[in-house]
């Protein structure tokens, strides 16, 4: 299993890490901060250095079959790292940092709309999530500013965690109509903002909402009878 140095801390931006395994698939670390894709937030992009100087560019990372194990996709055809190797991950970090932004945002969003969520999408720099929001209106206007007064509030973003029983006794914790959050390992990563929001997940986050910026909510879409796509994006 790999270390996951991105669960405890979101900011480490590199590591030091061991090449576990190589193949076509891509490249297997004892340790890591990237991040991979799962939950709608895009896989980490970024470079393993090598002490000879040797630079290998990764474009995905998503997770293995096995449990805890995590796959540093590298450019077809490109050279890989071999096993044993001693290697310096370092993650793209701009990249990352606005995937933090906009995942932040999104639990101020399904605070702010008070339905199921149905599906979502992580991006740079604009992002969604899909409510099943039924009869109810919903405004851009006034979504927008409820959004950045949570924002300008500066609320604390904390991570904890609760046993498998704990969050089976609380299913109203669970937002998520469509993707269920992965238990049968003892226990749930919970993301907290005090008196905001508190629901599990296992994406990366900031430290306080303040750091999001101004959000503007593009638009709304109608994805069915019940279905509604509320799309929004950082204003820089």
């Amino acid at each position: 299993m790999t270390e996951e140095l991105f669960r405890d801390d979101a900011y480490l931006k590199s590591c030091e890490a061991t090449v576990i395994a190589a193949d076509a698939a891509g490249v297997r670390l004892d340790r890591t901060v990237f991040y991979p894709m799962g939950g709608g937030q895009p896989g980490d992009v970024g470079t393993l250095r090598r002490g000879d100087g040797a630079s290998f560019r990764v474009v995905d990372t998503r997770k293995g079959q096995a449990p805890g194990e995590f796959v540093h996709v590298l450019e077809p055809g490109a050279p890989s790292p071999s096993a044993g190797d001693k290697v310096v991950a370092e993650i793209d970090w701009a990249r990352r940092h606005r995937h933090m932004r906009m995942h932040t945002s999104l639990h101020l969003l399904s605070a702010v709309v008070p339905a199921g969520v149905t599906g979502g999408q992580i991006g740079e720099g604009r992002s969604r999530l899909d409510f099943d929001s039924g009869d109810m209106k919903l405004d851009k206007d006034e979504i927008a500013a409820k959004l950045n007064a949570l924002i300008a509030a500066d609320h604390p973003v904390t991570v904890r965690w609760i046993s498998d029983e704990e969050l089976a006794a609380k299913p109203e914790l669970v937002r998520t109509m469509s993707v269920k959050p992965p238990m049968g390992f003892g226990k749930v990563r919970l993301l907290d903002i005090p008196g905001v929001d508190l629901q599990p997940c296992g994406g990366t986050h900031l430290r306080a909402t303040g750091e999001i910026g101004r959000v503007t909510v593009e638009k709304i879409e109608s994805k069915g009878k019940r279905n509604r796509r509320v799309v929004v994006a950082l204003v820089e």
